[in-house]
């Protein structure tokens, strides 16, 4: 079980698109109702979606409702959640975009972070053991919108 720690950074902002990019332009797609390639990690599992046109900022849906999926750069790696379908705190695919700034670049925060040394930060611990280390920043919430969580099929992409 992983504990989910909020953090944020007063007055960073970054484009919406920037932030959402890793989610869904993680492999291209016909249309934003195709199934993506690889969108994010959940756990040290990979996991995809389907592109939904919701958007719930600004609609006063309570802040818990929601988890958080951390947005990372684009052309770093896919997002990381903390949690998955089955895990405490799994929010049912509600998501609250969370901003990832790598002030120190990604090499670093793979340096401090990957803990299981498998080339990926693919975990909330590994998230917040390259934040710790101060090579990952994790900003601003960006965006409020729901999709649904679709597991990679072992050794498929």
């Amino acid at each position: 079980m992983h504990t989910t720690r909020i953090r944020t950074v007063a007055g960073t902002v970054v484009a919406a698109a920037l932030a959402v990019g890793g989610v869904l332009v993680a492999a291209p797609a016909a249309n934003a109702a195709d199934v993506t390639g690889p969108a994010f990690w959940a756990d040290g599992e990979l996991y995809r979606t389907v592109g939904t046109p919701t958007d719930f900022s600004g609609t006063g849906a309570p802040a818990s409702s929601f988890q958080p999926l951390y947005a990372f750069p684009a052309d770093t790696q896919a997002n990381v959640t903390p949690s998955a379908p089955g895990d405490p705190g799994f929010r049912g695919g509600r998501w609250a975009i969370t901003e990832v700034l790598l002030p120190n670049g990604y090499g670093a925060a793979l340096a401090s972070g990957d803990l299981d040394d498998d080339g990926v930060l693919d975990s909330a611990d590994e998230l917040w053991a390259a934040a710790d280390a101060g090579d990952l920043v994790v900003g601003e919430i960006t965006r409020y919108f729901e999709c649904p969580v679709i597991p990679v099929p072992r050794g498929g992409r």
